[in-house]
């Protein structure tokens, strides 16, 4: 008998297993503290309002719950989106009027990007992106065999000066300004306005990644991108870290003279996203039950970030020489900071040393389209408790301690 021979597309050959995930093999072992790891807490999830909704609309709808639906997404929970966009904006100080017949709903914020390259990128299009960036996002992008180009960017955001010398002939910049991931950091108002003016003046389109945006701990970030330039953006919003990311339920909203063929893309993707998840978000988000809820999500990862910042103070004590000893930022929200290692280190030289002690973080480096920073590391702080925080750091401070002695 003939084996069967399997011939991969030549895309499909170029696409390799996630770097993030292949190093945090290492970390799956019992009584591992994890700072690694990109999940929310599950203290946040909302069972008893899903326990709920799922028998109200099961008794509202059941044949519309489980039946196949449109693929642009269930027409209220759209217009629900629409309307909290347009009012989050309007309180930021920028109006956007968000159509609902622009608002897609994805299966998943990560699924919204991989129809955005389905759709712009060719083979060797220019795709920028800041530097460190999603590596979630690249992926996504990788099997359409773009260009992926790094903007230099800083704590306050992308270098515009950087950003207007890579700008010609690229297909469109991918940012998150929202305590992004992997750094935590946000994009300042001066740098939004500089980047707005920047896009609206090149013509060049931008994609917003917003999945954290919610997660502030004492100040709302400014206004979105998209809504100061909404003919020149694309947004991608996630239910993930505000109810529960097993649902896989996100959001896009575009301009008319491409939502078409997202929705063509969606179409052939999955039909549409799960009836009955998108009912469920609806059901749960009525009586302004984000707002009730969000805010204790807000409360508990502040806490736990507030208790990560003081620990690496007590551990890695600051002698204005960053070379010398670990620094780190502060992050106005989300879920991760971001820290680097004194001169000389390696963090996934470091990495298995560190979980010989008991803590897992994710290196830097696989998080840069270009060339890494192999002193960089992500720290996430919302799923351990305050106890395992304290007691993950004194562990890295450990492994750090004696790498550096080695």
């Amino acid at each position: 008998m003939t084996s069967t021979h399997w011939t991969l597309a030549a895309r499909a050959a170029k696409m390799n297993p996630s770097v993030i995930r292949e190093i945090l093999k290492v970390t799956e072992r019992p009584g591992i503290i994890s700072f690694a790891g990109g999940l929310p807490s599950s203290k946040t999830f909302p069972v008893a309002e899903f326990q709920a909704a799922c028998a109200s609309v099961l008794t509202k709808d059941p044949a519309g719950a489980l039946q196949y639906a449109a693929s642009e997404g269930y027409a209220p929970l759209r217009e629900l989106v629409a309307q909290r966009l347009s009012e989050q904006s309007a309180a930021a100080g920028v109006t956007w009027n968000v159509d609902p017949a622009q608002v897609l709903i994805t299966t998943g914020s990560q699924q919204g990007l991989d129809l955005v390259a389905k759709i712009l990128v060719d083979a060797g299009s220019k795709i920028l992106v800041e530097s460190p960036t999603y590596l979630g996002a690249v992926m996504a992008f990788m099997p359409m065999e773009p260009n992926v180009v790094s903007v230099a960017s800083d704590a306050e955001g992308l270098d515009m000066d950087d950003l207007a010398a890579k700008t010609e002939d690229a297909r469109f910049l991918y940012v998150l300004p929202n305590f992004q991931n992997p750094t935590g950091r946000s994009m300042n108002e001066e740098r939004r306005a500089a980047l707005a003016a920047h896009a609206a003046a090149t013509g060049l389109p931008i994609m917003e990644d917003n999945p954290y945006g919610d997660l502030w701990f004492d100040t709302p970030p400014p206004a979105p991108l998209t809504g100061r330039n909404p003919e020149g953006g694309i947004y991608l919003g996630s239910f993930s870290k505000v109810l529960a990311p097993g649902l896989r339920m996100g959001f896009l909203v575009a301009p008319k003279s491409i939502y078409p063929k997202l929705l063509q893309a969606k179409q052939a993707a999955d039909l549409h996203s799960p009836s009955f998840n998108q009912r469920l978000i609806y059901e749960v988000m009525q009586g302004g039950f984000l707002e009730r809820h969000v805010p204790t999500i807000r409360a508990l990862y502040k806490q736990q970030r507030d208790a990560m910042l003081a620990a690496l103070a007590q551990h890695f004590p600051q002698n204005g020489n960053p070379d010398e000893t670990l620094t780190w930022n502060t992050p106005a929200g989300g879920m991760f900071l971001w820290a680097r290692l004194p001169r000389g280190m390696n963090a996934v030289d470091l990495l298995p040393h560190a979980v010989d002690k008991g803590i897992a973080f994710v290196p830097g480096a696989p998080f840069f389209a270009g060339q890494g920073d192999d002193r960089s590391m992500r720290l996430s702080f919302v799923t351990p408790s305050v106890e395992e925080i304290q007691r993950g750091v004194a562990a890295l401070a450990l492994a750090i301690h004696e790498q550096r002695k080695a």
